[in-house]
């Protein structure tokens, strides 16, 4: 997601290498930059709550909002002010990154606090068996229940309502005071296509950039499309361009390629039941010190990373 090492690396170095030509835009990276080491920790505890409804006063919506506020906030920082400066960039990791985070902080948007939610079900409605259809209602002892609840909404007070004391209507989710609540599926989607559109044209197979839009992109179809097969595919087109690709790597490009690969290498069986799959588990996780077999090599430097980016001059 935003908090991806690789990501925070490349973010980090590209901030600073625009402190002085472009101090204003280096500015906002670096938040960026806060934002995402602090959402990094927060989403790992959070990846325990997903199920949590949500909609509860309980102790861990502490939780949810604060990375609900966090998210909202460097989504606004991406888009708002840095990619309208990064454009028209030549530099293109930094260009295809900033895409790649905006839709991260959707997809974050997705997994918390996504209407209706694609982390829990709703509730079942009684349903009658066969023997009950057809039969009347049997009361014991005179009682009679309750009159039905009038549809959409609370019941309503038909007298009047004391002094200083208006009708409160409950939001839901609870974090809708922070963002609207509603379906961020097809943005998150669109974000996604766009990023791995601009990967796929400007970047090489192997470059660590362009690997991190593929594991999220395959995370995202999984975890909130449910589309293991379409999952499992991204994860394998992206391992085979991998091994087709002839650009070089210094050596830090090549153990963060290995180690994205690696990831991609677990996602490919995902779902599939087998004694090495995550199964319906939650999404592979950078550092566990598994590589697959074989490796991208390094070589030479790509020389675009090692140039400033070629932005807009200061307005």
């Amino acid at each position: 997601m935003a908090s991806s090492e690789v990501d925070q690396k490349f973010l980090g170095s590209i901030a600073k290498a625009t402190d002085r030509s472009y101090p204003y835009l280096s500015s906002k990276l670096y938040k960026v930059l806060g934002l995402s080491v602090i959402l990094s920790k927060k989403l790992v505890r959070a990846r325990r709550l997903r199920r949590l409804d949500t909609t509860r006063d309980t102790k861990s919506l502490q939780l949810y909002h604060h990375i609900i506020f966090l998210s909202r906030e460097g989504l606004y920082i991406i888009e708002e002010y840095v990619l309208p400066m990064v454009e028209n960039t030549r530099t293109h990791a930094m260009k295809v990154l900033c895409h790649k985070l905006r839709a991260s902080f959707y997809h974050i948007y997705v997994l918390f606090h996504n209407e209706p939610s694609i982390n829990q079900t709703a509730i079942p409605s009684y349903t009658p068996t066969t023997v009950e259809k057809g039969k009347a209602p049997v009361y014991r002892n005179s009682m009679r229940p309750s009159p039905p609840l009038p549809e959409g909404g609370v019941v309503q007070n038909v007298g009047p309502l004391p002094p200083g004391l208006t009708p409160v209507s409950i939001p839901k989710p609870s974090a809708s005071f922070l963002l609207p609540a509603q379906d961020y599926i097809p943005r998150a989607s669109e974000c996604f296509d766009y990023a791995c559109k601009l990967a796929d044209t400007y970047l090489s197979g192997s470059h660590p950039v362009r690997l991190s839009v593929k594991t999220e992109y395959a995370a995202y179809l999984y975890d909130c499309l449910h589309d293991g097969k379409g999952s499992r595919r991204l994860a394998q087109v992206a391992i085979k361009d991998v091994y087709n690709a002839h650009e070089g790597m210094d050596d830090d490009m090549f153990e963060d390629a290995a180690e994205l690969v690696g990831i991609l290498g677990k996602m490919m069986k995902r779902g599939l039941g087998g004694a090495g799959s995550q199964g319906s588990g939650s999404t592979p996780r950078a550092g566990n010190g598994s590589t697959p077999s074989s490796t991208p090599t390094p070589g030479t430097v790509d020389k675009v990373e090692k140039e400033l980016p070629d932005l807009p001059g200061p307005q």
